[in-house]
């Protein structure tokens, strides 16, 4: 299941469960009282948060005693500790009353008595073992205790949506047509990611009884993830015509309206929702994103706190909280936010992605990649998680002061692994790009027209990034441009201008920055600045760090220059006096170490990639040295170092081969 489908489905299997056959988003009595957000203020005013009825017009059929009416008429206006009294007050007359183990069973499945409800389901399947409406009482009774975050319990998810299902399938032979059984068991198979299944079910239920609210409901949910947001509109709509209170309809059609950009209409059907229920935690989540979009980030934060003080595992939570604090600038707390979703959900493959990407743009590579690496434990062909320890990796090698990184563990490791990925998704470009870029940086010769022609903008960017370990800058501005390009939006120029920043491709993000800019907007300008500011601070350290680095070298200081020449490199890739220095330093003060000597050939031929109007003469100098190099290096590892003698009349050797060649020349004319 794609990763954004088991979100939207998680957040509306809470709103199924806790209101049952779906008119609400939950038993408001089970969940803590939270403040009520601005928003939610301004909704009171119309709408009054109540607990939701559970079912529509009618519960029982058949005959059922005087006391079963009323309790049935409890249940059916969300009165449940009134119901609860009703049915018992029956079962003492009459302890086999189905009718009334039934309904009390629902009267405290809807409190969360779970462990009671599945009692008095299972003393009604004794009386009647085929009995319809207690075998959907059970399969109700096994999804509310998948909302629990026990790891015990959701080891167990798989078997118990089956046991589910199974009840689901007994109660619909018994009466074929029975709307809240199909609808039940269309909730379990979106659960199971079998969504054209669970699509046909909630049609049934419709078909079975037109004026039921929920099924509609949910059957937008499930046009509005296969990115239908009309057809989910028309069901929500009519969910809401026949129940103005089905607060799931509200919410769906709020997440309709937010994905069709239209953040007015969201804002006010979200704002019903959570009217009704305030205490529903994906509305708040929602509200947040709508706010967030129209430059209210303070507001959008109280929403996501809302959200986290509901139900503290909604991850989506912490995941937005972190973007607004990084739209901010403020990475420290959005790494807080970020862990303490991780307190909660240790084993959260998102948060730990998330996190990463965090740790990597406020420079912390070591702890990305530790991050990387753990979602790699879990989900080795996470194509994401690849490319994050890819650029980690390629940062870290281009930061470190010893070209050694690319004989250690580290680098060995991130090999096996990136293979590894490949084998589970051998068709996928971004990891062989990985490969690429991997491959690239510790010097080994790459073809990058073998990889195949980038066709979207994740694409793009990965081919960029293998571009420019091999130096080839104008390729990777020529992709970066196209992804810039295809920008519609100030947050899409924004993520494009932090990744280029981060890859210190400073021309890219330039662009990137000035495009996210230029959509307007305070927060939009404020944020355009501080990334411009970032760049331009990138090429200013990055100019003061060559000049002291040249002045070291000419003192003859080349471990001090060394430092600051990787770092005038590192902080702008496009400073060609940068990598000539940086290889003129290495070829001096490191000629007997073979990872420096291949270093310094890859710095000869970056320093080449940028001067194309080198004289050819001085570019044909250049070429050699670097080829130069790469021999020493290769004799070095053989165990054959150059001697002091070969390396005296290497000069003596040149300068015949010279005296030879202007001899033909002579001769020749």
């Amino acid at each position: 299941m794609p990763n954004s489908t088991s979100k939207l489905f998680s957040l509306a299997l809470s709103f199924s469960i806790v209101g049952l056959l779906c008119t609400s988003t939950g038993a408001a009595s089970s969940a803590p009282a939270v403040s009520a957000s601005s928003s939610t203020k301004a909704a009171k005013s119309t709408f009054r948060p109540t607990i939701q009825p559970a079912f529509e017009k009618k519960i029982f059929r058949g005959s059922i005693s005087a006391d079963v009416a009323s309790g049935e008429e409890q249940l059916l206006t969300a009165n449940y500790k009134d119901a609860s009294a009703y049915f018992w007050k029956a079962l003492n007359k009459n302890s086999k009353d189905t009718a009334a183990l039934c309904g009390l069973g629902f009267s405290q499945a809807l409190q969360f008595q779970l462990d009671n409800a599945e009692q008095q389901f299972s003393k009604a399947l004794k009386v009647k073992p085929q009995d319809p409406l207690a075998h959907v009482g059970m399969a109700f009774v096994t999804l509310s205790r998948l909302q629990t975050s026990s790891t015990t319990v959701l080891k167990q998810r798989d078997s118990m949506l089956s046991r589910a299902l199974a009840e689901c399938t007994t109660a619909l032979k018994a009466e074929p047509k029975m709307s809240e059984a199909l609808l039940v068991q269309g909730l379990v198979q979106k659960e199971q990611g079998k969504f054209d299944a669970a699509n046909a079910s909630f049609t049934r239920s419709i078909a079975s009884n037109p004026n039921f609210s929920a099924p509609y409901a949910h059957r937008g949910m499930i046009s509005l993830v296969k990115n239908n947001p009309s057809a989910a509109i028309s069901d929500f709509e009519e969910a809401i015509r026949i129940r103005s209170s089905n607060s799931t309809a509200h919410y769906g059609l709020g997440k309709a309206f937010l994905k069709l950009g239209q953040l007015d209409k969201a804002y006010t059907e979200l704002n019903t929702a959570i009217a009704l229920n305030r205490n529903s935690a994906p509305s708040h989540i929602a509200m947040g994103d709508v706010l967030q979009q129209q430059g209210n980030s303070v507001a959008a934060v109280k929403e996501f706190k809302a959200a986290i003080a509901i139900k503290a595992e909604s991850e989506e939570a912490y995941l937005k909280l972190a973007d607004v604090m990084q739209s901010r600038g403020d990475m420290e707390f959005a790494v807080a936010d970020l862990r303490s979703g991780l307190e909660i959900k240790p084993n959260n493959i998102d948060l730990h992605r998330r996190l990463g990407d965090i740790l990597l743009n406020s420079g912390k590579l070591d702890d990305a990649i530790k991050e990387y690496n753990t979602v790699l434990q879990m989900s080795p062909g996470d194509v994401a998680s690849v490319d994050g320890m890819t650029q980690g990796l390629t940062l870290k090698a281009q930061k470190e002061a010893s070209g050694a990184f690319f004989v250690s563990n580290n680098f060995e490791a991130a090999e096996r692994t990136i293979q590894r990925a490949i084998s589970m998704n051998p068709n996928n470009m971004q990891l062989r790009l990985a490969d690429a870029k991997l491959r690239a940086i510790s010097g080994k010769p790459i073809d990058l027209s073998t990889v195949g022609t980038p066709v979207n903008d994740p694409q793009r960017i990965a081919y960029a990034e293998a571009c420019l370990a091999q130096f080839k800058f104008d390729d990777a501005k020529q992709s970066m441009a196209t992804v810039i390009g295809n920008c519609q939006n100030a947050k899409d120029a924004f993520a494009v201008g932090d990744m280029a920043l981060m890859i210190r491709d400073l021309d890219s993000a330039e662009s990137a920055y000035n495009k996210a800019g230029s959509f307007g907007g305070a927060d939009v300008t404020s944020r355009s600045q501080r990334g411009l500011a970032a760049v331009s601070s990138a090429r200013t350290k990055a100019q003061q760090d060559l000049t002291m680095a040249t002045d070291l070298a000419k003192k003859s200081q080349f471990a001090s220059g060394l430092d600051k020449f990787r770092s005038a490199a590192y902080l702008n890739p496009r400073l060609s006096q940068a990598h000539l220095g940086l290889a003129q330093t290495l070829e001096k003060f490191e000629k007997k170490q073979s990872p420096a000597l291949r270093e310094a050939s890859l710095h000869f031929k970056a320093y080449l990639a940028l001067e194309p109007g080198l004289p050819e003469k001085e570019r044909e100098k250049i070429s050699k040295r670097a080829d130069k190099c790469l021999e020493i290096a290769y004799k070095i590892d053989s165990g054959h170092p150059p001697s002091k003698l070969s390396a005296f009349l290497s000069p003596v050797g040149n300068l015949g081969r010279k005296v030879g060649e202007q001899i033909k020349e002579a001769l020749t004319d």
